[in-house]
């Protein structure tokens, strides 16, 4: 019986990463696992960059559309959902497509989570309670002070992600990331890891075009249906944050759409950072990857 593998595909925002996951799955005839945080819920659409209701009719697709933005999902979570999705796969089929930019996920999925143990009840009270009366600014700048080292590659606009982080290092003198780093569960199958190297002009430019293609496709409008749920964790995502500012006078549309872009390239910096830091990330241009797969896997 022939190895099981999952090939992930992974690398920053618009670098390509969906149209080269299905030409992979349609050369083995398999399905795609998602390893996006923001594409599994369904409320969200434009901004999140979904694949297309013609890619998802030619791959079925898992983890999209999935959840609700009312649900609480981890990266725990996601290792759990993606492992009974990927064994599902293997009944069928020797390879199985995982996708995204979701390093964490991608992490869960390929090695585990640390088990760490619960936080004390007056640690989550104090930060919670700054948190409410100082803001996002408050959170990011404690970060800064107290794990420098998820504060230089960490979600820093995902109030969510940076309390947890505070949580763990208070209470446990150590970086959520170093924790994450210190196991690594074997997995029953193979995984090979391949990264899309793209020039960084040339994905700034994509970037730009993609943001300015998803205003023309009703960003603001489904930002603005979405606002009454802005304080949700699913809604703390480059595309709305800086809308809702917008909607509340703290900017103008036009300064939120250049905030939109330029935040969408920090966040494509800290995937890269993040990627870089895996030394099972093979880095190939987009048009040389499905002849590398088939090389590993002749047919």
């Amino acid at each position: 019986m022939k190895q099981k593998t999952c090939i992930i595909i992974c690398g920053p925002t618009a670098s390509g990463k969906t149209p080269t996951a299905i030409q992979i799955a349609t050369l083995f005839n398999t399905q795609i696992i998602s390893a996006d945080s923001r594409q599994c819920y369904k409320e969200l659409g434009v901004a999140v960059a979904k694949p297309t209701l013609d890619e998802l009719v030619q791959v079925r697709h898992h983890f999209i559309n999935t959840h609700s933005i009312f649900d609480d999902f981890s990266a725990a979570d996601f290792e759990n959902y993606a492992l009974k999705r990927v064994n599902e796969i293997f009944k069928t089929n020797d390879i199985a497509v995982m996708v995204g930019g979701t390093g964490l996920y991608i992490k869960a999925f390929s090695e585990g989570l640390d088990d760490i143990k619960p936080i004390p009840q007056d640690i989550k009270i104090n930060i919670a309670s700054n948190y409410q009366e100082h803001g996002l600014a408050w959170l990011q700048n404690t970060i800064e002070k107290e794990d420098k080292l998820f504060f230089e590659i960490g979600e820093m606009k995902n109030p969510h992600r940076i309390i947890r982080a505070l949580e763990v290092i208070r209470s446990t003198g150590k970086s959520i990331l170093e924790h994450q780093q210190k196991i690594k569960k074997i997995r029953n199958f193979n995984i090979v890891k391949i990264g899309i190297d793209v020039d960084r002009n040339e994905l700034y430019d994509r970037i730009n075009n993609r943001v300015d293609a998803m205003l023309q496709n009703g960003l603001v409008a489904e930002a603005k249906e979405l606002f009454v749920h802005k304080h949700l964790n699913a809604l703390q995502t480059v595309g709305y944050r800086e809308l809702f500012d917008a909607f509340e006078n703290k900017t103008t549309i036009e300064k939120a759409i250049e905030l939109i872009k330029q935040n969408t390239r920090h966040y494509a910096k800290r995937q890269l950072t993040w990627f870089k830091k895996d030394e099972d990330v093979q880095w190939l241009k987009s048009e040389s990857i499905l002849n590398f797969v088939k090389n590993i896997f002749p047919q």
